[in-house]
């Protein structure tokens, strides 16, 4: 099968390699669609984090939000699967431990990430072998485009939980891409109002949310930060009103410091999020009944042949963030 492997800093390309055999417990999935993001161009980069702690090697073939078809099935795999469309879960945790049994898989210790961690294989390619407890199936009414977003979805789901929003709180999210861009969407269709701070928010704005390049003189019941700047935690605990939540979901390249007097002086909830896990099945249920519809986020959806040069290009901030890849195409192609 085709799949895009990177196999160097700034240095991929689509190989012929061998196809998946479902081990025991596993699924084929045939891959309709999938996106790429920053942590996908930082492996292409080679600032990946993973990629200087033993996490990662190359070379290494990514892809962590995905749709598609199962075709085939492991060992041990009901058959109500064959046929089905799925997205999935990218933390695969062992299954054993404590924190995998007590609900927490994406926290295990010794998990795989698709596309990121340990060697698991990524979704830039045709086919895809997931463990099937990882699985959420999609109904009718979310395409391959939608399913595709499904696992930055959820990471943006989890976040606006996190900040306990009531119809009619007012939000800040530092950071308009597209975890920030979704949270947004989330957090309107719950009633919010929603402020976004960026540099550059020409595209947030399209969508009809209030943006900014300067925080407003304005209090805010929670801040959201799904920025990679380093100075913005500090600020999100500044800005958010005592008693106030505040989300961490972005991480910078290097160390952001808090002061921690201050979260406690203004008593704030504060929470970290990390990865989509317990945050897909309802983001699938709101994109199914359109009450949050992020196909605008998706600027074109282009072939196998074109991964390296959307993952080297600089990204024009006036226009949609994410880059889709149809593994089954084999020249540009617009639609999503």
């Amino acid at each position: 099968m085709r799949a895009f492997v990177i196999t160097g800093p700034f240095q991929g390309e689509v190989l012929d390699v061998e196809p998946p055999v479902p081990a025991p417990g596993e699924v084929v999935v045939r891959v309709e669609r999938a996106g790429v993001c920053g942590t996908d161009a930082e492996f292409f980069t080679g600032e990946m984090a993973y990629l200087h702690d033993g996490q990662a090697s190359y070379p290494l073939r990514i892809g962590h939000e995905w749709c598609g078809v199962v075709t085939a099935l492991g060992a041990g795999v009901s058959r109500e699967w064959l046929g089905r469309r799925v997205t999935g879960d990218t933390m695969l945790g062992c299954q054993t431990c404590h924190r995998c049994r007590g609900g927490r898989q994406h926290l295990c210790a010794d998990r795989f990430e698709i596309g990121i961690r340990h060697g698991r294989p990524g979704a830039l390619a045709e086919f895809l072998p997931v463990p099937v407890f990882a699985l959420h199936t999609l109904p009718d009414g979310v395409g391959p485009a939608l399913g595709a977003l499904v696992e930055p979805g959820g990471n943006a789901l989890r976040a606006v939980r996190a900040a306990l929003l009531r119809p009619g709180d007012r939000l800040l999210i530092l950071g308009p891409g597209t975890i920030g861009l979704l949270a947004a969407m989330f957090a309107r269709a719950e009633g919010a109002e929603v402020h976004l701070l960026g540099l550059s928010t020409a595209f947030a704005r399209s969508l009809g949310f209030a943006c900014h390049t300067e925080v407003p003189d304005l209090p805010f019941d929670a801040v959201i930060d799904a920025s990679n700047a380093a100075r913005l935690p500090a600020l999100a605990v500044e800005k958010v009103e005592p008693g106030g939540r505040v989300v961490f979901i972005g991480l910078a390249g290097e160390p952001s410091l808090v002061d921690s007097r201050v979260i406690a002086l203004k008593d704030l909830r504060v929470t970290g999020v990390l990865s989509a896990s317990g945050g897909l099945a309802g983001t699938i249920e709101r994109y199914a009944s359109g009450a949050v519809d992020p196909t605008p986020l998706i600027a074109a959806t282009v072939g196998l042949d074109e991964v390296a040069g959307a993952l080297a290009g600089e990204r024009d901030p006036g226009q949609p963030p994410k880059i889709h890849i149809d593994p089954s195409a084999q020249t540009d192609r617009s639609s999503t």
